[in-house]
């Protein structure tokens, strides 16, 4: 677990923090007594909670590592998350060494874990940024020095759609995304979702309720509809463990119990 002596004083460690709860959920060290507590509440509720969590991060790594794989080599990763080991720069720098990578989000306690994270290491970068406000991190002159947007980008919102409640906003920032974006880049997304069991959402939301952030979990077809404006690859909008699985391993016997959904989409 965490040092409880090691964050700064700003960083408010008696409420819990979903990038903590998600860094608990991956069996990571850097999360508190707070945060500890609410992951806790949420596994009596949803027992295969640590497995979503875990399948949701390697959905991440394989479709960086697709995309890497393409020919991509310039990613922006806004989302509410510690960087955990495999996190998007280390992934993408497997295929491409020379990948330059921006770590985007609004959350101090992540931001401060990815500079020290990524201090020292070339070709990357950390920028603070609202995700209602995603034109603040295309226009920011730090992203601007290292990301060349002539050439094909890929976004990456782990997580993140599901923290802005109303539907219409939610499509503007993917939007707004999108058409910053070149031609050929791409949105790499997950995003939670309640139809496996819509009955546990009042528990859910109740656990959730002590954080700084709420989340909305939608449905298949809300999702698309935020996401329309990219076209998404084959298999299209799918549970994450069903997104190109690895050969090897077993499959997830009930990929639907990782109540995240997730895709791919290319900007024509």
């Amino acid at each position: 677990m965490a040092d409880e002596g090691w964050p700064p004083a700003d960083v408010d460690l008696t409420t819990p923090n979903t990038a903590r709860i998600y860094d608990y959920l991956l069996g990571g060290k850097d999360n508190y007594a707070a945060d500890r507590e609410v992951a806790e509440e949420l596994i009596k509720v949803i027992p295969e909670a640590p497995m979503a969590a875990w399948e949701n991060h390697a959905f991440i790594g394989r479709a960086v590592r697709f995309l890497a794989g393409e020919g991509v080599s310039q990613f922006i990763d806004i989302g509410s998350k510690l960087p955990a080991r495999g996190n998007v720069h280390e992934v993408a720098a497997e295929v491409v060494p020379d990948a330059a990578v921006v770590f985007a989000d609004a959350d101090p306690v992540a931001l401060v874990h990815a500079r020290a994270l990524l201090a020292g290491t070339p070709r990357t970068a950390v920028v603070r940024c609202d995700l209602r406000h995603p034109e603040a991190v295309t226009r920011d002159p730090g992203v601007r020095a290292l990301i060349d947007f002539e050439r094909p980008v890929a976004c990456v919102l782990d997580r993140v759609l599901h923290f802005i409640c109303d539907d219409a906003a939610a499509a503007e920032v993917v939007r707004t995304l999108h058409d910053a974006l070149p031609p050929g880049s791409y949105l790499v997304f997950t995003h939670i979702t309640q139809e496996p069991q819509p009955e546990s959402g009042g528990d859910v939301g109740k656990i959730f309720s002590r954080t700084t952030d709420l989340f909305w979990g939608r449905t298949r077809a809300q999702i698309l509809d935020i996401v329309g404006c990219f076209e998404l690859l084959e298999p299209g909008l799918t549970y994450t463990s069903q997104w190109r699985p690895d050969t090897f391993g077993p499959a997830t016997a009930h990929p639907e119990r990782t109540f995240t959904l997730a895709g791919v989409g290319r900007r024509r």
